[in-house]
């Protein structure tokens, strides 16, 4: 396909309606991207050792080391596949404040927070770690309809103040807040929705990136039976009503060829050999917009590249390995004949 076509459905397809209620300001927590150091102190251990099923909820306290601030906090097990004991001996937590945090805090306005744990002790799993988190920073750089992450040093103590271990994490913004930064609102519409009701520039977006990281474990239009829509791709919308087009907004990488954890496997009923095989699954109806997406992305090339140096912690053979992988991307789309054959041909 010509370029200045492709050009031309940039243009078209990367100009989306205006929002109907004004963007707010990131909280604090997410205002910026330097490392953090805290302390989290309660019931550590039985914490993690708790089955994969529960539900339980353990009081403990949240320190902020360069204010010594110390937060009441409820602390959970959550995820899916990180609870399971046989892949991850320190689960995922939720993080609930007891109380509103005050206004000069760094936790200010959060309410509950997502932090992504190290898993297992080896040291492999933290630069697993820094790899999901580099994701998030990546799709930063495409759009402010994205999740930001925080990263974070964390010292587990346990209740009676003995230190258990220190290692990298970092917290996600909630959804909400993602909505409210775009002058929107979290949609919450069952678990299914039609492809009609999402937003084309954005979904188009969507394809591309997950193709990119190569992600197989998402959908744009639902999610398992009785959650809300869609499977590690919440909505956003300007209203969130019955007619509003939605905006996904994809998380959760550990399953990619990117981050390329020991843990992931394919879903099932896609064929493919390995996570780091790339497929891409956006939607026909989203070309225009995912050549669109293409345009953007190779007009990017130079900063995504340099996003895995920047992460503080990485490990230069993890370095090495995602701007390879991230090359063979760049390598898929460099030209519009070439980006048509891997990607638009093969839409869903």
């Amino acid at each position: 396909m010509n370029r200045l076509i492709y050009l031309a459905f940039a243009a078209l397809a990367l100009a989306g309606p205006a929002s109907a209620a004004p963007p707010e300001p990131a909280r604090p927590l997410f205002g910026s991207d330097e490392i953090i150091r805290i302390t989290i102190r309660g019931p550590v251990d039985t914490i993690a050792k708790a089955p994969e099923e529960s539900q339980a909820t353990y009081p403990g306290t949240l320190t902020v080391a360069r204010t010594n601030e110390a937060l009441g906090v409820q602390l959970a097990q959550r995820g899916i596949t990180r609870r399971k004991g046989d892949i991850c001996q320190f689960p995922p937590l939720r993080v609930v404040f007891s109380q509103p945090p005050p206004a000069s805090s760094l936790f200010a306005g959060q309410r509950k927070l997502k932090l992504v744990t190290h898993c297992r002790a080896a040291e492999a799993f933290q630069q697993y770690v820094l790899m999901e988190y580099a994701t998030y920073r990546l799709y930063n750089q495409l759009t402010p309809m994205s999740f930001r992450a925080r990263l974070a040093t964390i010292d587990y103590v346990d209740a009676a103040g003995r230190p258990i271990t220190s290692r990298i994490g970092f917290f996600l913004e909630d959804i909400d807040d993602v909505a409210k930064r775009n002058g929107m609102r979290e949609a919450k519409l069952g678990d299914r929705i039609p492809v009609a009701r999402l937003r084309p520039a954005d979904s188009g977006r969507v394809g591309v990136f997950e193709y990119m990281i190569g992600n197989l474990d998402w959908a744009m239009q639902a999610g398992p039976p009785g959650d809300n829509c869609c499977h590690n791709n919440p909505l956003i919308g300007d209203s969130g009503g019955s007619s509003t087009l939605l905006v996904s907004v994809p998380y959760d990488w550990d399953f990619s060829g990117l981050v390329d954890t020991p843990y992931a496997t394919a879903p099932d009923g896609i064929n493919v050999t390995s996570v780091r095989q790339r497929r891409y699954r956006g939607f026909c109806r989203f070309n225009a917009e995912a050549r669109a997406a293409i345009v953007d992305a190779r007009a990017r090339q130079a900063p995504l590249m340099a996003t895995f140096a920047s992460v503080p912690g990485m490990d230069p053979r993890t370095v090495k390995k995602a701007t390879a992988y991230l090359g063979g991307f760049f390598a898929d789309i460099a030209t519009d004949a070439s980006a048509e054959a891997k990607l638009i041909k093969t839409c869903l």
